[in-house]
């Protein structure tokens, strides 16, 4: 028996729905194109921060600390800018979230650990080597309970100051170091031992400090603002290691300053009661 030919309409509309499938196929590999080149952008953000210690490790092993010293806050400025550049292209990603910590742990725990290490606390010993670890591993702890409580904690507060902070205050002491004190930290070696510890505590404590993420960048400014801003950026200029240590040291102080003022509101209210 003869087979029927199929009409020809049907045979245009499965040339059609084949089409149409090729057409999907092509579009679905050129929107995952899109999509990694997108992915690619915050990324290379991270990897140059990761570099950026990687670099500031190399050097404390050289001897040029102060060079390291700048290389970590290279590295705390792309490691604020790939979030930033993530939200804006709408490139958000599950990789991108744990390859940032991989590299925070590195950039921020890491890398101001062996640099505070090789400038002054190996002269300790055993003592140097913990307290340069206890720094390193309370990043660690830092960081791991910043991924856990993503979400569930309120925005305008940390519990504990960030890593880069921590950082900040380690790697700045070498830095203010060797542009003013002539050595004088070094000199006064128990400064050097009491920071890189407060700097490593202050990280998991349990004591809120304040984001910064509630800060309206739209938000209108009197004109005197303007000014201050202005001088701020100029002292910043003429005195980067002086203006970054003091900045992160007052910060880093804020917390406890607003935790010891609110017991003792609670005592007086208790007291008066």
């Amino acid at each position: 028996m003869k087979r029927k030919k199929q009409p020809a309409h049907r045979e245009i509309i499965m040339q059609t729905e084949n089409e149409n499938r090729e057409t999907a196929g092509v579009a679905g590999k050129v929107q995952a194109l899109r999509q990694n080149s997108i992915y690619l952008l915050p990324n290379s953000f991270t990897i140059a921060a990761l570099f950026a210690a990687f670099f500031a490790i190399t050097q404390s092993m050289h001897g040029r600390f102060e060079s390291a010293a700048v290389s970590v806050f290279i590295a705390m400025v792309l490691d604020g800018m790939d979030g930033r550049v993530a939200r804006l292209t709408n490139s958000q990603s599950a990789f991108g979230e744990q390859l940032d910590s991989l590299a925070d742990m590195v950039s921020f725990g890491v890398a101001p650990a062996l640099i505070v290490y090789n400038w002054h606390l190996y002269q300790f010993g055993k003592l140097g080597y913990c307290v340069a670890f206890v720094y390193c591993a309370c990043a660690a702890l830092r960081l791991a309970l910043f991924n856990t409580l993503i979400g569930k904690v309120d925005k305008k507060w940390f519990i504990g100051i960030p890593s880069p902070t921590a950082a900040a205050l380690v790697v700045g002491l070498v830095w203010l170091d060797y542009s003013y004190t002539d050595g004088m930290f070094q000199r006064a070696s128990v400064w050097v031992v009491l920071l890189t510890l407060f700097a490593g505590l202050s990280m998991v404590a349990q004591v809120r400090f304040w984001s910064f993420k509630e800060i309206n960048p739209r938000l209108k400014v009197p004109f005197i603002g303007m000014i201050g801003l202005l001088l701020f950026l100029m002292i910043f200029i003429l005195e980067p290691a002086l203006v970054l240590f003091a900045f992160f040291f007052g910060y880093s102080l804020s917390g406890y300053i607003m935790w010891a003022w609110r017991k003792f509101k609670t005592r007086r209210i208790a007291k008066t009661s």
